[in-house]
C-alpha cells in the first residue's frame, strides 16, 4: 500500500532469532508500536477521507483507510449505490479510532452528509446526473435520498408517461438531475424525467423529420382526455381529437378506445417547430354518407335517434354517422318560438321527413310536423265565424288574450272583447295563463294564420238592459270599490260599473265618500256606445232640495198682492208708466208675430 513505500526495515532486527522462534529483541517493546506506528497513514476522529472496499456481503461492507483495522460498514449505508463493488473508493466518516472492542468505527452515511450540501449545489451547476434512492411516498410525489439529503420527486417529474402506481418506484435506486433548491428551506428538487426527455427529445426529431400527412401508422393509447385520445407512436406523441374519432357522436373517448391499446392511425397534420402531431382514426374508414343509400330523395321518411339538443333544434341520427337537423319551427305548425327541448330530448326515437339533402356538403334537414296534416288548411270548416270553443290561454300583451284553440292554431281575444261590463285594464285582472277559456270565432284572417277571437260574446249584450234600468235621473244603490284622483268607480247592480268624479262624491254633512261605502247614486249620464254610466251622490240630496226651493219661489210669485199694503208712491210710479206699458206691449206682440 501506499503507506508502507517511505518506511525503511529495522536496520538491527535479528532475522535468524525470529526464525528459531524468539520474540525478544534487543529493541523495546514501545520502540516496536512506535515503529509499527509510522507504519499507518495519519488518521484524525472527525475527519472525511477515502476509503477502500475491500469486501461486500448482504449485510456488512468492509472499508480499508490504511490504518491498523478496517472498519465495518452497514449495507444499508449503501443502498442508494446497488452497484458497490470491491475495490470502489468511498467517503467515509471516523467515528472512533478505536472502540472499547478495539475497532476502528467509520460511517459513509456522515461522510455523505457532512459534504452533501456542497455537492448538491455544485451537481445542480454542473446539471450532473446523480443517484438517489427513492424512500417512500409523500403527496405529490416521492422523497429521494440524495447524497443523504432528502429531495423531493414531484410526480410528474418520475417519467414521460402518467404513473397510475407511484408505490413500484419505493425502494428503487434511479438517476435524477437536481432542478431547483431553496437555499433558505434547504428544500432539493429532483427530476428522472428531465434526464429521458433531452433523449426521447432526439428521437422526436428523428421522428417527426420522417412523418408525411396521411401516412399511417400503429401507435399505444397514452393518455385519455375528455377532449381526445394521445397515442405513443414510439418515442413521440399524437392527440387524436373527440371528433376524430369515429364519424358519429362521441361524449366519452373510452367509449371508443382503453388504455394501452394498440391501433393504427393516420397523420393528419404536425407541426416540427411545436412538435405536435394531429392524428385521426376514423378516417381509416369510409364516410358513412358515401354508404348512405342512393335512393333516399327528399320527402321520404325515416327513423333516427336524437343525439344532441339545442334551442334551435335536435339533431338525429337517421344512420351511424348521418345525422340531420330538425329545426324548431319544423317541429309543430305553431307559430309561437318556444325551445326545441319543449318538443324533444336525447335519446328519443323519433320519425321525420327529409326536407333536404345535400350529399356534397353532407347535410341534411328535417321536419316531423310534415307527419300531420297543416291545421289551417281547412280552418273555415273546422271554426267557422260564430263556432264555439275551447281554449288555453298562452300569452298575454296589453292589448289582449293569445290563446292556442290546438296544436298551430292560435288567436287573439281584444281586451275589448273579455267583458261586457268590467273595465279591463290588463288581461292578468281577467285570467291567467294556462287557464282554459271558452271563445267565439269572430274573424278568421287565414294569409297570417290568426283568428280573431271573443269572450263576451258569448252572453246576449247586457246593456241593451241596462239602456232601460239605468235611465237619466233614475237612482240606485252602489258600493265604491276604487278611488282614484279622478274619481270613483262605482259597483251597481247587475254587475254593472259606474264612475263618480270627485264633486259627485260629497256627502250630505259636507265630507267625502270612502272606499267600500254604499250609498244611493244618481244617473246623470248613460251611454250606450261606449259603456259608459255617470253617478252622483250629490244629486241625491242636492235636487230635491234645489226643487223644493224653486217650488217656494214659485208660491211666492203666485201669492195674491194686498192693495191697500201698497205705498202711496208706488202707485204713482205705476201711473206715471202707463204711457210706455202700451208701447212695451206693441214691441212684445210684434216679436211674437216675428216668431
Amino acid at each position: 500500500m501506499e503507506n508502507f513505500k517511505n518506511i525503511a526495515p529495522l536496520s538491527d532486527f535479528d532475522w535468524n532469532a525470529f526464525e528459531n522462534g524468539a520474540t525478544e529483541t534487543s529493541k523495546s517493546h514501545t520502540e516496536l508500536e512506535e515503529a509499527y506506528g509510522q507504519t499507518l497513514g495519519s488518521v484524525h476522529m472527525g475527519e472525511v477521507i477515502d476509503g477502500n472496499v475491500i469486501a461486500i456481503n448482504k449485510r456488512e461492507v468492509v472499508v480499508n483507510i490504511g490504518y491498523k483495522s478496517d472498519a465495518i460498514i452497514p449495507v444499508s449505508e449503501f443502498r442508494y449505490n446497488p452497484e458497490l463493488a470491491v475495490g470502489d473508493v468511498v467517503e467515509v466518516y471516523v467515528e472512533n479510532l478505536e472502540d472499547k472492542s478495539g475497532k476502528l468505527v467509520l460511517s459513509h452515511k456522515k461522510a455523505r452528509a457532512s459534504r452533501s450540501w456542497e455537492r448538491v449545489n455544485q451537481a445542480l451547476e454542473a446539471k450532473e446526473v446523480v443517484k438517489g434512492f427513492i424512500k417512500c411516498r409523500t403527496k405529490g410525489g416521492m422523497i429521494v435520498d440524495v447524497f443523504g439529503i432528502e429531495a423531493f420527486l414531484p410526480g410528474s417529474q418520475i417519467d414521460v408517461k402518467p404513473i397510475r402506481d407511484y408505490d413500484v418506484f419505493v425502494g428503487k435506486t434511479m438517476e435524477f438531475q437536481i432542478v431547483k433548491i431553496n437555499q433558505e428551506y434547504r428544500n432539493v428538487v429532483v427530476s428522472h424525467k428531465a434526464l429521458i426527455e433531452a433523449e426521447l427529445e432526439a428521437q422526436k426529431q428523428e421522428i417527426i423529420s420522417k412523418l408525411e400527412k396521411g401516412q399511417v401508422l400503429e401507435g399505444t393509447v397514452k393518455n385519455i382526455t375528455p377532449y381526445g385520445v394521445f397515442i405513443d407512436l414510439g418515442g413521440v406523441d399524437g392527440l387524436v381529437h373527440i371528433t376524430d374519432l369515429s364519424w358519429g357522436r362521441v361524449s366519452d373517448p373510452h367509449e371508443i378506445v382503453e388504455l394501452d391499446q394498440k391501433l393504427n392511425v393516420v397523420i393528419l397534420d404536425f407541426d416540427e417547430e411545436k412538435k405536435r402531431i394531429a392524428l385521426g382514426l376514423k378516417q381509416l374508414t369510409p364516410h358513412p354518407w358515401d354508404a348512405l343509400d342512393p335512393d333516399l330523395k327528399v320527402g321520404d321518411k325515416v327513423k333516427g335517434k336524437v343525439v344532441v339538443m339545442a334551442d334551435y333544434g335536435a339533431f338525429v341520427e337517421v344512420a351511424p354517422g348521418v345525422e340531420g337537423l330538425i329545426h324548431v319551427s319544423e317541429m309543430s305548425w305553431s307559430q309561437h318560438l318556444r325551445s326545441a327541448q319543449d318538443f324533444l330530448k336525447v335519446g328519443d326515437e323519433v320519425e321525420a321527413v327529409i326536407l333536404t339533402l345535400d350529399r356534397t356538403d353532407r347535410k341534411m334537414s328535417l321536419g316531423i310536423k310534415q307527419l300531420k296534416d297543416d291545421p289551417w288548411k281547412d280552418i273555415e270548416e273546422k271554426y267557422p265565424v260564430g263556432s264555439r270553443h275551447a281554449a288555453k290561454v298562452r300569452n298575454f300583451t296589453n292589448f289582449g288574450v293569445f290563446v292556442e284553440l290546438e296544436e298551430g292554431v292560435d288567436g287573439l281575444i281584444h281586451i275589448s272583447d273579455l267583458s261586457w261590463t268590467k273595465k279591463i285594464k290588463h288581461p292578468s285582472e281577467f285570467t291567467q295563463i294556462g287557464a282554459e277559456i271558452e271563445v267565439v270565432v269572430l274573424e278568421i284572417d287565414k294569409d297570417n294564420r290568426r283568428l280573431s277571437l271573443g269572450h263576451k260574446q258569448l252572453e246576449e249584450n247586457p246593456w241593451d238592459v241596462f239602456e232601460t234600468l239605468f235611465t237619466e235621473g233614475s237612482v240606485h244603490e252602489g258600493t265604491i270599490i276604487e278611488l282614484l284622483d279622478k274619481g270613483a268607480v262605482v259597483q251597481l247592480e247587475q254587475g254593472v260599473e259606474g264612475f263618480a268624479t270627485p264633486k259627485h262624491l260629497v256627502k250630505e254633512d259636507g265630507s267625502r265618500a270612502q272606499q267600500g261605502e254604499t250609498l244611493s247614486f244618481k244617473v246623470i249620464e248613460f251611454n250606450k256606445d261606449s259603456k259608459r254610466i255617470i253617478l252622483s251622490h250629490s244629486r241625491t240630496f242636492e235636487d230635491p232640495q234645489r226643487a223644493e226651493a224653486r217650488a217656494e219661489k214659485k208660491a211666492v210669485r203666485k201669492a195674491p198682492r194686498n192693495t191697500e199694503a201698497t205705498p202711496a208712491i208706488q202707485n204713482q210710479a205705476a201711473s206715471t208708466s202707463l204711457g210706455d206699458n202700451d208701447a212695451l206691449a206693441a214691441l212684445k206682440a210684434k216679436m211674437e208675430q216675428g216668431e
